[in-house]
């Protein structure tokens, strides 16, 4: 039988939030895959594995990027959810966000984090945030919200038919912009972000300066790759 939705996410020391995210993924999306890269050094691919999670084990860690292109190519679903392995992003929106791509024809559902600021956020990184959508929007004659969100749904099929550079922080940036600038089709939708489960990985200036590297490169080269 075909697989329909496939939950990807990447992880990297989240023992404390592993099971609650693997449990509400299966309340809310009975019958989804769910498929975790993992670099962990602590107890997650264990508490993973018992949960009879899909695991792909990426140690010594390769970074982000790496981590997510394998969570997002090696998916079997018709559409690809993916979620932070934390705690911050609400399963009970997979349903929803799966059937804009099966149902309406979207290529890629973005479920932005910041129709206002979210009081679990810094104000630093929410006027970080609100910058770089900023000046994505003009540079791409569109309203964006949110380059950063971790919990956007993908086609599959765009995803294979698509390069990516998946070195570097900011991948997030260039999995939204890249397919707009080459005309797939989108859609925003606006969710809670709850605080985190753990400690955050962030590095705020190289995902700052990469952030706009990959804004610009979008803009200016993605319609040629």
């Amino acid at each position: 039988m075909d697989v329909l939705i496939t939950v990807s996410m990447i992880s990297m020391n989240e023992e404390k939030a592993v099971a609650k995210v693997v449990e509400d993924i299966r309340r809310h999306a009975p019958g989804a895959e769910i498929l975790l890269v993992d670099s962990s050094s602590d107890r997650t691919p264990e508490i993973a594995r018992s949960l009879g999670v899909n695991l792909i084990r990426q140690y010594p860690p390769q970074g982000y990027g790496p981590a997510m292109e394998r969570a997002l190519r090696e998916a079997s679903g018709q559409v690809v959810i993916t979620m932070d392995c934390d705690g911050t992003y609400p399963a009970d929106r997979i349903q929803e966000l799966a059937g804009y791509v099966l149902e309406e024809g979207y290529d890629l559902v973005d479920a932005s984090r910041l129709k206002s600021k979210p009081a679990t956020m810094p104000w630093v990184n929410y006027l970080a945030n609100w910058g770089f959508a900023w000046l994505a929007s003009i540079l791409f004659l569109r309203r964006i919200t949110d380059l950063h969100s971790g919990m956007r749904a993908y086609r599959k099929r765009m995803i294979d038919e698509t390069r990516f550079n998946a070195k570097g922080s900011a991948l997030p940036v260039e999995l939204l912009l890249k397919p707009l600038a080459q005309g797939r089709r989108l859609k925003t939708v606006f969710i809670d972000y709850d605080e985190r489960l753990g400690e955050s990985t962030l590095d705020p200036l190289m995902s700052a300066w990469m952030t706009l590297k990959r804004i610009l490169h979008c803009r200016f080269k993605a319609r040629r790759l």
